[in-house]
């Protein structure tokens, strides 16, 4: 289930079966004119990634809308406020919370998240629609939807 309407008006008829929400967190930036290609390249991943979790996982899982921190954010910080939307989503309650990033550097907070963070290695800026990067993303998903049904 998406943060959609229609998804939610199953959502609260459906919600003792659906016991874990998956947060992307992204990074966004517009100074960085060199990186503004890769950072957006990664963000639609991120999104790929997202959205085909909740399709593999889909009548368990809800997707919430994306976290979005400006690149060079203190993520200390910023873990107290991912935390917030944590504290908030427990109280449906949502038994398993996931975080979904690309980046790396959330790995250095993630013992201060009251989450689990499923950190995932970016692609190389490519066609998404190839051959290569479907398989690769495929994968992906594929382990990643193991993981979050080992807690389960």
């Amino acid at each position: 289930m998406k943060w959609l309407r229609k998804d939610l008006e199953k959502y609260v008829q459906a919600k003792e079966y659906v016991d874990t929400v998956i947060i992307p967190v992204q990074m966004f930036q517009v100074v960085d004119e060199n990186q503004l290609e890769k950072d957006s390249f990664d963000s639609e991943v991120l999104a790929i990634f997202a959205n085909e979790i909740e399709k593999e996982l889909s009548g368990r899982v809800m997707l919430a809308p994306a976290y979005t921190y400006v690149k060079g954010a203190d993520l200390g910080r910023e873990a107290e406020r991912l935390n917030e939307w944590i504290k908030h989503l427990k109280q449906q309650p949502f038994k398993h919370i996931f975080v979904l990033t690309l980046d790396m550097q959330w790995k250095k907070s993630e013992a201060s998240l009251d989450a689990n963070l499923l950190w995932l290695p970016g692609l190389k800026p490519t066609n998404l629609q190839s051959q290569e990067a479907v398989q690769v993303i495929r994968g992906q998903i594929e382990q990643i939807s193991e993981l979050i049904r080992s807690y389960w």
